[in-house]
This record gives C-alpha cells, sequence and structure tokens, in this order.
C-alpha cells in the first residue's frame, strides 16, 4: 500500500473530507487529493502533520499491507451512508494490519484458526434446526450448559478476530473475512453488555449456519444468538414448561446470570413455547410503552473487551521482541505501565 492510499485510508477512518483535512494541516484540498493519488509525495514535515492530524504515527504511512477484506454484511445497517461505511471498513482494517503484525512477532507459534468441527451441521431447514446446530456447537467446544463468561474471549480463542470501532446509530456489528480465511466480527463500541453479546452471537450464527431454501438468514442468525447464549434447556429448567407470563424482575435477575438480555429471554421462552405469541406481544407492548426497548430497566451489563492483542503487544515488550515505543504504535495508544494497573500492598 503506496503512502497516498495509507492518507486515504486514515482520513476516511477520522472521517474527515479532503478539504477538511488540508485545512487540519495547513495545505489545499488539491495537495491531498494528488498525495492520495499518488501524484505527488508528502514531505517528512508534512508527514509529521499529517500524523498529528490524523491521529496516526508517522511509521503508519510506511507500514507494509497484510490486510484485505470482503464486503462486510452488517446487523441493523439502516441504509448506512457511505462516508460512515468507509470509515468503518477503513478502521478495521488499520487496526487488522496491527493484530496480524503482533502475530508475526511470534513466527514459530501457530495462531489459533477459526474452523467449524466435523460434527456439527450446519445445514438448516426450519428455525427449530438451529437450536440443535447451537446445542451441538457448545457441546463439541466443551461449553457445557453454563452461562458463557465472555463471548468475546471465547471467539477469540476459537481463532475469529473480534474488535470495537465507534460507529454511528445505524451500525451495531458486522462480520466479514479477511485475507480470506480470517473471521472478523466488530461490534459498535460503547453498547450495553447483554446487547453486544447478543450481537456477537449474531454475528458467530453467520459464520456458522447454513440456511436450507425459505430459511430466512437473519432469523436464523437471531434464533442462533439466543440458544447459543442460553441452550434449550437452561431455558426450561428456569422457567418451566409452560408460563402464563413472566415476572419482569425474574427477566432482569436471568439476564445478570447469563447475559441475555431481558426481551432476548421473552424471545426465547416464546421460541420454544414455554408462553403464548400473545403474551410475548404483551410484554413487547409494555417495553416500549416503557422505553425499554432501547435501554432495559435496572443496572447495565458491561460491555466485554477483546484483550487478546493487546496481551501479546505485552507479552512481546516483556520478552524485549519490541520498544515501549513500538508496543504503543501496535496497541495505538500509550502502554499502560504496571503501577497504572495495580494497588501493590505492602505485605
Amino acid at each position: 500500500m503506496s503512502i497516498g492510499e495509507r492518507i486515504k485510508l486514515a482520513r476516511r477512518a477520522a472521517r474527515l473530507s479532503q478539504r477538511a483535512l488540508a485545512k487540519k494541516v495547513g495545505l489545499s484540498a488539491q495537495a491531498i487529493s494528488k498525495y492520495e493519488r499518488g501524484l505527488d509525495i508528502p514531505s517528512s514535515g508534512v508527514l509529521l502533520r499529517l500524523a498529528q492530524a490524523l491521529n496516526v504515527e508517522v511509521e503508519y504511512f510506511f507500514r507494509p499491507s497484510q490486510v484485505t477484506i470482503t464486503a462486510p454484511a452488517y446487523r441493523k445497517r439502516t441504509s448506512l451512508p457511505k462516508k460512515q461505511e468507509q470509515a468503518i471498513i477503513a478502521s478495521v482494517q488499520e487496526w487488522l494490519e496491527r493484530y496480524l503484525e503482533v502475530e508475526s512477532l511470534f513466527p514459530s507459534e501457530a495462531q489459533p484458526r477459526f474452523e467449524l468441527p466435523s460434527t456439527v451441521n450446519p445445514k438448516v431447514n426450519s428455525l427449530d434446526d438451529v437450536e440443535e446446530v447451537a446445542k451441538d456447537l457448545r457441546r463439541t467446544w466443551d461449553l457445557g450448559l453454563a452461562p458463557i463468561e465472555s463471548m468475546v474471549e471465547l471467539l477469540e480463542d476459537k481463532g475469529i478476530k473480534v474488535g470495537l470501532v465507534d460507529g454511528p446509530d445505524g451500525f451495531d456489528s458486522c462480520t466479514f473475512w479477511a485475507n480470506g480465511n480470517i473471521p472478523v466480527i466488530v461490534i459498535k463500541r460503547g453498547l450495553p453488555g447483554d446487547r453486544q453479546r447478543f450481537n456477537v452471537a449474531h454475528e458467530l450464527g453467520h459464520l456458522v449456519l447454513e440456511p436450507g431454501e425459505g430459511v430466512d438468514e437473519e432469523k436464523a442468525a437471531f434464533r442462533f444468538a439466543g440458544a447459543f447464549l442460553v441452550p434449550e434447556p437452561m431455558v426450561r429448567y428456569e422457567l418451566g414448561e409452560r408460563r402464563h407470563t413472566l415476572d419482569l424482575y425474574e427477566l432482569y435477575l436471568l439476564k445478570c446470570k447469563y447475559g441475555l438480555s431481558m426481551q432476548g429471554w421473552i424471545y426465547r421462552a416464546k421460541d420454544l413455547g414455554i408462553i403464548p405469541e400473545s403474551t410475548a406481544a404483551q410484554l413487547f407492548r409494555e417495553f416500549r410503552k416503557r422505553g425499554w426497548h432501547k435501554k432495559e430497566p435496572g443496572e447495565q451489563i458491561p460491555p466485554e473487551e477483546p484483550k487478546r492483542m493487546e496481551r501479546l503487544v505485552l507479552r512481546a515488550l516483556a520478552e524485549d521482541l519490541i520498544s515501549q515505543s513500538r508496543a504503543a504504535e501496535l496497541l495505538g495508544r500509550p502502554v499502560m505501565h504496571q503501577s497504572e494497573c495495580f494497588c501493590w500492598e505492602p505485605g
């Protein structure tokens, strides 16, 4: 990737027009256009100003490209404007380049690679088939039926890259492939933990499932997310076989235990025939009436943070494979000192 292409990628990630970037660095929009098209090469002084304006290290402009990505498939994409889509893709590509560079610091070690277990049949001809796929995947991954402590950690351990990006209201998450064989799930930063976990499980459904004719892909992924987070036996264990209604505080306690939203529990109860559809519709109306469909009542579940990349950077730093400044460049932020992370008690 040329310096001009790097400037363009960073500008899109920063959500700046050529004119806005030119104003920040004291140049003309025409000069920025020439740089991006490869018709001119910025001087070292201009590169420093560009790096500062785009919030990147100067080394970024000379980093060899390691990533090609497919067009992402979005969840809750409501006519996402092209500039916003370009900003998301640019941010993801830059993050993935750093991630793969970090992994390359350990060439003798095999990095986790995602592969659907042969014991899991991904083909589904009905939404009820989705329950079995989710159950089989949990069984193959030795998850049992208990709540999953961290969806992000689980998928990273299985070779799926999970990242957080800033995004507009019309964006929740997306999934795509990098370099043809690396699955990537990207989640909007700042979502409540239960919504984030559901989105991650939903995107996993897109990676795993092969819907047959007549099966809606989005509905299948939606069903998979609930079934993977709370398998059918645990739903029946917690709620019983038949219910006339569900208590709201009961749903809140279950949300805290399993990390599935209160509304997600209503869907699970409806899908498994524990409550009639009329009861589910009544509960959903109550949620909308109170504004709980956007923000559920009670204390919010904290969102999960991907940590694998950071652990690899800190490991490389501890083993003197990289310098402090290089670690900061790879992380995209300063490296925290141990004294900033812990309060050591004299003992």
